[in-house]
């Protein structure tokens, strides 16, 4: 054999050899990525528990007053002159978010028109049930707490539970 044939032997082995293996790393390089983007770059989620104040903060009326502060929180807080709930601010039809509109004293939905009294409960437009409740209690440094973790939902009768609306007189 000449030098020439077993140069050419050696050198296409060796590209062939080095085309596999780059090829290899670009291969698990890419499943890398893959794998990565599986994982999102900032993991932060809002706490499902916080405290929103205490309650002498908040005004009371017979039917209710709904404050509108932590509607970015993902809650309204109503309070009537017996204690306080907290309401999802997610619609039961699509989840949009409804408006409160406080001259007409309902929620009303900008999507589909499902309009909610302050109570919740839905009485106009195509949602099937009222709006959730969260839990709401008093932590130990006297303020609300509300708890987004655990919802109560009316129609199976979970509007009943204690920890679903938090019982406490209104003094002016």
């Amino acid at each position: 054999m000449s030098d020439t044939t077993e140069n050419s032997r050696r050198s296409f082995l060796t590209r062939g050899g080095t085309g596999w293996a780059l090829f290899t790393a670009a291969s698990v390089a890419g499943l890398g990525m893959c794998v990565r983007f599986l994982f999102p770059n900032d993991p932060f989620e809002p706490a499902t528990k916080f405290k929103v104040g205490y309650p002498a903060d908040f005004a009371a009326s017979v039917n209710g007053v709904v404050d509108k502060r932590y509607k970015t929180r993902g809650v309204w807080i109503v309070r009537n002159l017996d204690g306080f709930y907290i309401l999802s601010t997610v619609c039961t039809h699509l989840g949009c978010t409804p408006n409160w509109l406080e001259a007409e004293r309902k929620f009303k939905c900008p999507c589909h028109g499902s309009g909610f009294y302050a109570t919740g409960i839905n009485f106009e437009g195509p949602a099937p049930r009222p709006l959730e409740r969260f839990k709401v209690s008093l932590a130990p440094d006297g303020q609300l707490q509300v708890d987004k973790g655990k919802k109560y939902q009316q129609e199976k009768g979970q509007w009943e539970d204690p920890a679903s609306y938090l019982a406490m007189e209104y003094t002016a």
